[in-house]
Parts: structure tokens; sequence; C-alpha cells
């Protein structure tokens, strides 16, 4: 069975990523320091060895030919011990088979039982007269040089490697214990250091995130302090720098684009004001030319209802354009208790009559909700739900009205399962002049300009409400959302 691997898990801030990256760098110089040491002595012990058995000669090998010693003898007779150190290994090799094995003891010579692959590791040590590592069972490690004798034999004299061994050994603990405290000690300091270090980065990500939770979008907007900036050779630094620059750009363009938006919301106001004047004198002299008793040829008559209804619907727009514009000046609305039950009530008996051909449902709870705002400002919100359902739908369409309360806030839904929005002007469909390009509606003539929605999200945002929309084919909800506090 195939065990996946798993992943180690990965730092993510910089600070422990530097810190990680320090300490590992510094583990894999104290392992590369670790090992040349280890290789270097144990070389250096070995070479000495090899000098050391060097200098001692074959001499105790030689004193063994012709003797023979007993398993339970130890005597000096049997070879010659002088100058030669506790632990000496002496062999000698006739025709390839080992006839004599022993190492000087402190008080003698004791004879060395080896085993068949003992014998056969000291008849393949090539007799070159240089130094060569070989394990046997009874002694352990030795160093062996093996030198041919005056009869044809072969001699071996051998020297224990467990100083050696144990010099090496002590060496890498001491080097494990070292460098184990030196990563601990870097890895704790470096942490504090490249927190230090990062301190100027910090405070820029703190400004960024100051930023990142301003509002944006539209008015005017106060950025925060810059980030500190430090030394500009660094990179933190030029980061630093960098940043603050930016915020600069940013700052300038927001100021100039709310002075463009206060000056396009100016003269909206201003020609809304101004229009309204010769919009209503239009509208009155075509009514008036309508009302002329005398005769009047078809052409002008329809020609003149035609200026009426559009002078009509010019003055609602522009009606709406100056509401939306003092909205957006901040004018202060209306602040008074308004039976909100009452105002869904009649908005939606004023529907019933402008559209008969829809089937109309109201769902309303039993006792009044009331809010605090603009009762005709909040009459105009649902006035227009009910419009956008009548316009955009065909006749036989069911709208229900559902008023209701959720937490300290009255919630009004206003649902109908006509053919739905489509899904390209969702995102925006509370925007200004925002019209579908093939109506809801099959058979629509005329419309507004596309300020209806608008409105109702500005009033409710007035109101510090909030109004959503959920659609798809069949099933279409406005929901609006207004504190009852």
């Amino acid at each position: 069975m195939r065990v996946p691997w798993r992943r180690l898990p990965r730092p993510r801030t910089l600070r422990a990523r530097l810190t990680v990256g320090l300490v590992v760098l510094l583990a894999v110089s104290c392992a590369a320091v670790g090992v040349a040491a280890v290789f270097e002595l144990n070389g250096f012990l070995l070479s000495r060895l090899d000098q050391q058995l060097t200098e001692a000669g074959n001499r105790f090998a030689v004193s063994l030919e012709h003797k023979v010693l007993p398993d339970d003898h130890d005597g000096d007779e049997h070879g010659d011990t002088r100058r030669q150190s506790t632990g000496t290994l002496g062999a000698r090799l006739v025709g390839g088979t080992v006839t004599d094995a022993a190492v000087v003891r402190s008080d003698g010579i004791q004879h060395v039982p080896l085993s068949a692959q003992d014998k056969k590791r000291l008849t393949g040590i090539p007799a070159d007269g240089r130094g060569h590592t070989v394990r046997l069972s009874a002694l352990h490690s030795y160093r062996i040089v093996s030198s041919q004798g005056a009869d044809g034999d072969v001699l071996l004299t051998g020297l224990p490697l467990e100083p050696v061994e144990a010099a090496v050994h002590r060496l890498e603990l001491v080097s494990g214990i070292v460098f184990g405290a030196a990563l601990t000690v870097t890895g704790v300091v470096g942490a504090f250091w490249v927190r230090w270090s990062l301190r100027p980065l910090s405070r820029v990500a703190a400004t960024a995130t100051r930023v990142s939770e301003l509002p944006l979008a539209s008015g005017e907007v106060a950025l925060p302090p810059r980030a500190p900036e430090s030394d500009p050779r660094s990179e933190v630094g030029q980061v630093a720098g960098a940043f603050n620059r930016m915020l600069g750009h940013v700052e300038d363009a927001l100021t100039k684009r709310h002075a463009s938006e206060e000056r396009l919301r100016s003269f909206a106001a201003d020609a809304s004001h101004e229009l309204r004047t010769p919009v209503a004198s239009v509208r009155g002299h075509a009514e008036l030319a309508l009302l002329h008793p005398g005769p009047v040829p078809p052409e002008i008559d329809r020609a003149l209802e035609r200026i009426a209804a559009e002078s009509s619907r010019m003055g609602e727009m522009v009606d709406e354009m100056l509401l939306l514009a003092r909205l957006d000046a901040g004018r202060p609305l209306e602040r008074q208790p308004v039976d909100l039950t009452m105002l869904v009530l009649d908005a939606v008996t004023d529907a019933r009559a402008s559209g008969p051909g829809h089937r109309w449902e109201l769902d309303l709870p039993e006792e009044p909700v009331t809010v605090v705002g603009d009762r005709h400002r909040l009459h105009q919100v649902v006035a227009n739900l009910l419009a956008n359902a009548r316009l955009h739908t065909p006749a036989g369409t069911k709208v229900t009205v559902t008023l209701e309360t959720e937490d300290s806030a009255a919630v009004l839904h206003v649902h109908d399962d006509g053919p739905g929005v489509p899904e390209d002007i969702q995102p925006g469909v509370f925007e200004r002049f925002t019209r579908a390009e093939h109506r809801r509606r099959a058979d629509a003539s005329g419309g507004g300009a596309g300020l209806g929605l608008s409105i109702v999200a500005a009033v409710t945002e007035a109101h510090g409400g909030s109004v959503e929309l959920e659609s798809r084919p069949g099933s279409t909800t406005f929901t609006v959302r207004i504190s009852t506090g």
C-alpha cells in the first residue's frame, strides 16, 4: 500500500520564513563543519595509528615464528613484547593459513581464538605494508599491517581502533551538543532580530489595512497618516516610501473624483430645478391648447396629446433627478413615526387600480409596524417597487407584498412570478439609468428612465436601511429592511 506523502507545513509570515531560513542555513553549516571535523580527526588518528604500526615493525609477529601458544598460556616466552603497546595483535600466515595469533596484554601474551570468518579476513589483507581496518569477532576493530616474512610466511601486526573510535564519538557528541545549543540560541535571537528589523514593514502593513477598511467607492475620503519611513537605502524603507507615494496619488485622485462628483451633483440639482418651470409651462400650454373649444385638426390634437404626455413624463424624471441630487447632498429627511402597514396597504390599493391585469396579494401582520422616517419618501419606495413589478411583468403575473418584523427591523418583500431580472443587469439594478435591453414584459411600451430602483436604494439608505434583490426565471423578490428603532 502506498503511503501518501504529507508535505511539511510551511511558515506563512515573512518573519517566520526568515527565521527558519536563518536556522536552516546555520544547521547546514554546522552539519558541514561537524562532518568535516569528524572525517579529518578520524583520518588524522588513523594516520598516527599507521605510523605507530610502522615504527613497531613486525617484531612481535616474528617472535611468534616457530612457537605455538596454548589456549591457557600467557607467558612472555612465546613472543617478544618489548616496545609493544597493550592490545598489539600479532599473527602469522603460512601458505595462506593462520598458524599463530596472539595479543599483548598488561600481564603478558594472550592467545586469540579466531573464528573461521576472522581467519578469512586476516588472510584477505594484502601484504603491501599499509594499514587496513579489519573487524574481528574476538577483538572488535583493528588496524593491521601485513608484510612478507623471511621464511616466505606473512606476518600481521595490528593495533586496536577503540581509542580512535572513542575520540571520534566524543567529538560527535560534543559537536552535537554545541551545535544544538548554537541553533537554539540563534533561533531565539534571530526571531527577535528579524522582528525588530521588519518593524517598519509591519507599520506599512497596518497602514494598508486601515486604508483597505475605508469606504472608497464614493464620497469624501480621509486617508490615514502615512506609514513611517525608515532608511531609504534599505528594502523595507524603499517599500515604505513607494507605499506612501502611492497613497499620495490615491488621495489626489480621490479628492479630484469627489470634487467632480460634487460638481456633477450640483449641476444635476441646478438643472433639475431650472427645468421644472419650463417643463411645467410646456405641459400647461399643451393642456390649454387641448381645451380650445374650436375645431382642431386630428393630427394637431394628437400632437398636443403627445406633448402633454411626454412633458408629464419629463416632469417626473426631473423630480426624480432632483430628489436623487438632494439625497446625494445629504439633505435631511423628515423624521416622524410612520405607520408602514397603512402605507403599504394604500400603495397596493393604488397598484390594483393601475394594474388590474395583475393578481395582487397582500400579507400584513396583525400588529401595526411603525418606523421613524419620511412618510412621503417611504411611500415612494413602496410605490416604485410595485410599479416596477407591474411594468416589467406580463398581465396575469402574481405579485405578493409581505410586511413583517425581524430583529427590530421592518422587512418588506415584493415578490412576483414573472420572467425575472436578466442576470447581466442584476449587479447594477439599483444604479441610475439602468434599463434592460429586453424588458421583462414582452408587450411593454414606454416606461421610466431607469431611476425608480435607484430612488428605492437611495431613500432606503437615507433611512439607515438596505435593499436586496433575488431573481431567477419565475421568481423575483425585492427585500427592503428598515430599522424600527
